[in-house]
C-alpha cells in the first residue's frame, strides 16, 4: 500500500468554562470548539514495527520515543502491524491548540485506514484514555464538549477567520488549573442558541468566557501582551485565549484582513508564533488519503 497522508488540525476552544470538578481531580467543562486549516502532517506507511520520525519546523525538541502521545495512539491500534510515521511539526508544543491530541487522533485514522476502518465507539473510548483531547480531535468538527471531554455533541458553526499568536512560551496546563481560583462557573445557556450566521457566533462568543484565560494570564504574564497586541489589529472582532494557552486568536470579518493583521504582528513580534487560518470544519480536510 502506498503511503497516506493525515492532516491533524489544531483545535481551537471559542469558549471554555470550567464548571466543576470530579472527585478523582478531573475538572469538568463545558467548551465550544472548532478545528483550524492548519496543523500537523502526518505521514504512514505500512510497516512490520511501529516508529516514529518527527521533522518540520516545529519538531525541535519534540520525543519521537515512547512517551511521544501519536506512537502511544498508533500502539494502541497495532496488533501484529506496524507502521512507519514521519511527523511534521507546524504548531508549537505546549500552547493549548491540541498539538499533541490532534497528532494521536491523526495517528488513529491513519492506522485504521490501513487496515481498511473507520473510528467507532472502541477507538472513541481509546482516545479519551490517551487524554482528554483526543476524542474531539478524532472527529475534527465543531462541537460542544462537556464532562471531561467525553460528552460530545456536533453543532454547525460558520467559517470565521483568525490570526493565532503564541510568544513561544509552553504554559503547563496543570498549573493553570492549580491558579484557578474558582471552579463552579456557569456553563454555556443549553441548548445553544443558533449559531450558524457569524453575527450570531461573533455576539455569543463576545458574552461567553475561557476561564482558565486569568490564571493563565498570572502565570505568564506575556499572555495578556498577545491579547492586548490582537486586539489592537484592524479589524479584530475579539481576541480570546485558546485552552490553556498560551496561543490566542483574534476572529476578523474577511480572510483579507486577518492575512493583513498575521503580517503586521509579524512585523511587530517576529519572535512570535503566528498564524492566520480559517476556522470551522476540518472533518473532510483530516480524512486519510494517499501521499
Amino acid at each position: 500500500m502506498a503511503p497516506i497522508e493525515v492532516f491533524a488540525p489544531a483545535k481551537i476552544n471559542l469558549t471554555l468554562h470550567v464548571t466543576g470538578r470530579r472527585a478523582d481531580g478531573y475538572h469538568l467543562l463545558d467548551s465550544l470548539v472548532c478545528f483550524a486549516s492548519i496543523g500537523d502532517r502526518l505521514v504512514l506507511s505500512a510497516a512490520d514495527a511501529l516508529s516514529l520520525e518527527v521533522t518540520g519546523p516545529e519538531g525541535a525538541g519534540l520525543p519521537a520515543g515512547p512517551d511521544n502521545l501519536a506512537l502511544r495512539a498508533a500502539a494502541c491500534l497495532a496488533g501484529e502491524a506496524g507502521a512507519a510515521m514521519v511527523l511534521e511539526k507546524a504548531l508549537p508544543m505546549a500552547s493549548g491548540i491540541g498539538g499533541g491530541s490532534a497528532d494521536a487522533a491523526a495517528a488513529m485514522r491513519g492506522m485504521l485506514h490501513l487496515r481498511g476502518r473507520v473510528p467507532g465507539d472502541a477507538e472513541a473510548e481509546a482516545a479519551l484514555r490517551l487524554g482528554a483531547d483526543v476524542p474531539m480531535c478524532l472527529a475534527c468538527h465543531p462541537l460542544r464538549a462537556r464532562g471531561i471531554g467525553e460528552r460530545l455533541e456536533p453543532v454547525t458553526l460558520p467559517q470565521l477567520h483568525a490570526v493565532l499568536a503564541n510568544p513561544r512560551c509552553p504554559v503547563a496546563t496543570p498549573d493553570i488549573f492549580r491558579t484557578l481560583e474558582r471552579r463552579d462557573n456557569p456553563p454555556m445557556p443549553d441548548p445553544l442558541p443558533d449559531l450558524s450566521a457569524p453575527e450570531a457566533l461573533l455576539s455569543f462568543l463576545a458574552e461567553m468566557r475561557n476561564d482558565l484565560e486569568a490564571p493563565a494570564r498570572a502565570v505568564e504574564p506575556v499572555i495578556t501582551e498577545v491579547l492586548s497586541a490582537l486586539s489592537a489589529l484592524p479589524g479584530c472582532a475579539l481576541a480570546r485565549m485558546s485552552g490553556s494557552g498560551a496561543t490566542c486568536f483574534g476572529l476578523f470579518p474577511g480572510q483579507g484582513g486577518a492575512a493583513s493583521a498575521a503580517s503586521e504582528l509579524r512585523r511587530a513580534h517576529p519572535d512570535w508564533w503566528v498564524a492566520d487560518c480559517v476556522l470551522g470544519d476540518a472533518s473532510d480536510v483530516a480524512r486519510p488519503r494517499a501521499q
